[in-house]
């Protein structure tokens, strides 16, 4: 971001998949944060003068040369710190304390005993109790730096948690942002409130103003075209844009011909009978199909609709004359799994369509004013923004459509199919009040056919498999425990309803390891 509150938290990144959750732990105290890459984060720390740090984790190992270091700058500067895993590791070596990489890592739930009181605990921990928290190292702190002492131990880390109060610097081994850490975000608020001394008064409507701000400040007065796709994300981007720049924003809808049962009425008529927001709406059915048709490799899908979607912007753009940006909404979990948020050295999951930038061909800039947002933040936003609980609660859908809930080759046929057999589940889950209660449901139409019976005669059909998570940001996903009635009832009316489909599964892969999507 480029317009920042009085308070803010500066949070350096080294790498870690869940580095956003922190931020995210920060505005759910109530206090402005920004991501910045240990690489550049001296510049992001002079320019924020931020209250606090936080040092994020990350794969890489503090024994190794040339490994990514805190800048001197904000050591020198006597804030706050509070290091994460790697962050930990990294401050404790920075500041002469050891590291060694272990023999056996610590990964997943551990206990916590508490050996001291400490700023963090406030109101929260005490002396000689245990708490649950999730572990993922495989380095560790093995002597302290000078002025640290030890307030909690784990089994695997015999320096789980240090600090130096005087100093206000603190360490801890495990990761206190993710969900299976009970208490993280509560240390996280006690170093923003407690240490610190921010106020904790940023909140959506506060990032509502100075998104549009610099929506502002980016577009001046040029055109802007904003790709909705159907779901939330695109729709809250455009009316968030729209707000900010009134009839500059065109709204460009490609149609092409991935989506839910009867989801495209439902965009045109919510964009054109509710918003007074000009929009085009582009039939490209045939255009995606065509390109689709023989390819399997799910990473090639992905590229191939992303590059078509740009092809269609771009063609829009011109019959437009004059646009100058194009607007999405992207968020972070999409940015994280395909590349690094910030341009620091996490990893590669998968790729996403709407993410990694326009061919230098198009004279036009990204958009993105979502872009720093989880899925629930997004929600957050849109009802901020007036936008119809109905709307604003549906549950997510990649922009890819239905290419990548049909492993293998994505045909008409395999669209329709695959269109009904999710629209009875959809129906189902609503039946049984069920819909809130699920981040996200969907079918997926498997590349395999399997022998059965109906009436008097052999079938050799596709399967059909169900998804169903509980999440509050999409980074991690439990399965939804239906009942075996709830199951049995969707897998008799897929298979009764829908010719083409003689079998039913549930997925019950948590992420980690599977991904929300099968592809």
């Amino acid at each position: 971001m480029t317009i920042s509150p009085g308070e803010s938290i500066l949070i350096i990144d080294f790498g870690s998949q869940v580095t956003q959750l922190i931020a995210r732990r920060v505005r759910e105290a109530g206090v402005y944060s920004e991501i910045a890459p240990f690489n550049s984060a001296e510049a992001a720390f002079e320019r924020m003068k931020p209250k606090g740090v936080i040092l994020s984790g990350g794969p890489a190992s503090v024994t190794e040369e040339g490994a990514p270091d805190i800048p001197d700058a904000v050591l020198d500067s006597g804030v706050p710190l509070f290091g994460i895993c790697y962050g930990q590791q990294a401050l404790t070596k920075k500041l002469g304390g050891s590291v060694e990489g272990g023999e056996t890592g610590e990964f997943g739930r551990a206990f916590l005993d508490v050996a001291e009181d400490c700023t963090l605990f406030s109101g929260l921990w005490k002396p000689n109790e245990k708490h649950q928290v999730w572990m993922s190292h495989g380095d560790k702190v093995t002597a302290l730096a000078p002025g640290f002492s030890v307030v909690a131990t784990s089994e695997g880390a015999p320096y789980a948690v240090i600090a130096n109060e005087q100093k206000r610097y603190y360490g801890m081994q495990f990761h206190p942002e993710v969900v299976h850490t009970p208490d993280g975000g509560k240390l996280i608020a006690n170093f923003v409130r407690h240490v610190c001394g921010c106020s904790g008064d940023w909140t959506m409507a506060e990032f509502k103003k100075t998104k549009i701000a610099e929506i502002r400040e980016q577009v001046g007065d040029g055109k802007v075209i904003c790709g909705l796709s159907g779901g939330v994300d695109s729709a809250v981007a455009a009316v968030l844009i729209h707000e900010a720049i009134g009839d500059q924003l065109t709204c460009v809808f490609v149609d092409h011909g991935l989506m839910r049962m009867g989801e495209a009425d439902q965009v045109v008529s919510l964009f054109r009978g509710s918003y007074n927001i000009p929009l085009v709406h582009v039939e490209a059915e045939t255009l995606f199909l065509g390109g689709l048709k023989g390819e399997t490799d799910p990473e090639k899908k992905r590229k191939f609709i992303g590059k078509t979607f740009i092809d269609v912007f771009e063609e829009e753009a011109k019959k437009i004359g004059g646009a100058a940006f194009l607007a999405q909404g992207t968020l972070y979990p999409d940015v994280i799994e395909s590349v690094s948020f910030t341009g620091g050295p996490s990893v590669t999951i998968k790729s996403h369509h709407n993410v990694g930038g326009l061919p230098e061909r198009m004279n036009m800039e990204l958009v993105e004013p979502l872009r720093e947002l989880f899925k629930d933040e997004v929600r957050d936003l849109g009802r901020e923004l007036g936008l119809p609980d109905v709307f604003v609660g549906r549950h997510p859908f990649p922009g890819p459509g239905l290419a990548i809930r049909i492993p293998g080759e994505v045909t008409r046929e395999r669209c329709e199919i695959l269109r009904k057999a999710d629209a009875i589940y959809l129906e189902e889950i609503r039946n049984a009040g069920l819909y809130d209660a699920i981040w996200q449901a969907f079918a997926v139409l498997l590349p395999v056919k399997t022998v059965g019976v109906m009436g008097d005669g052999r079938t050799y059909d596709s399967v059909c498999g169900l998804r169903a998570v509980t999440s509050t940001d999409g980074m991690t996903a439990d399965v939804y425990p239906f009942d075996a009635a709830f199951l049995t009832r969707v897998a008799t009316r897929i298979v009764n309803e829908v010719k083409g489909i003689n079998r039913v599964v549930y997925d019950y892969t948590s992420k980690p390891p599977g991904t929300i999507e099968w592809e």
